[in-house]
């Protein structure tokens, strides 16, 4: 396996399980409740669309933001593992993360407009932990074929999360909520194992650096 495929992979699914789109599918639902088919696929199409773009601009602004403010990628490493890790915990209690959307959000986003770009754009599918993992990959691209996969990865992401946004209410009949949240465990303890993985790869060139 080379090393461009393990990059995708491992970014693929980082971005994919906290995003989350299967466990969000019943949060969705009941937010476009009050719609019909046509006014759903396009909320769903505007959200996806403002998330798509605030990642890819994340992902340009990623070494930016390091460089502004002094910040290494270890420790953001270290720092985003610990946020996947809390929302790993939260994915395997079943409860939709309170950095993804609050009560009053939901309740303020009076439009149909405005529930698409928020909540649901943001911060509910562009969160604070898919924003922290793109940046962290954007920082781990060699070159720019890295950046290319990165870029593709995002958009894969995001066009599944419109195509079970889309298939929300068959995935909601034929698992139930049970079923639902089963994955969403399985996906939250995927995303705990990953966590781990980062603040490890975080703290290592750390404990060299103390050693030479």
């Amino acid at each position: 396996m080379t090393e461009l495929t393990s990059y995708f992979i491992l970014a693929f699914s980082s971005l994919f399980t906290l995003v989350n789109p299967i466990g969000l599918s019943p949060v969705f639902l009941s937010m476009v409740d009050h719609c019909d088919d046509k006014e759903r696929q396009k909320i769903a199409l505007k959200g996806v669309l403002t998330a798509l773009v605030v990642l890819i601009i994340f992902t340009f602004l990623g070494r930016l933001v390091f460089s502004f403010f002094g910040i290494t990628v270890s420790g953001f490493k270290i720092a985003g593992g610990i946020l996947f890790f809390r929302t790993g915990i939260q994915m395997l209690e079943a409860r939709v993360p309170r950095t993804r959307s609050t009560p009053k959000e939901e309740t303020e986003a009076g439009t149909k407009e405005e529930i698409a770009y928020t909540p649901i754009g943001i911060p509910l599918i562009a969160g604070p932990g898919a924003i922290s993992s793109v940046m962290i990959f954007s920082s781990e691209a060699e070159n720019w074929e890295y950046k290319l996969v990165l870029l593709g990865v995002i958009t894969l992401v995001m066009g599944l999360t419109y195509f079970i946004f889309q298939m929300a209410d068959n995935l909601a009949h034929r698992f139930g909520t049970i079923g639902l949240r089963i994955t969403q465990r399985i996906m939250g303890l995927i995303l705990m194992v990953i966590a781990v993985e980062f603040v490890i790869s975080g703290i290592e060139p750390i404990i060299l650096g103390w050693m030479q």
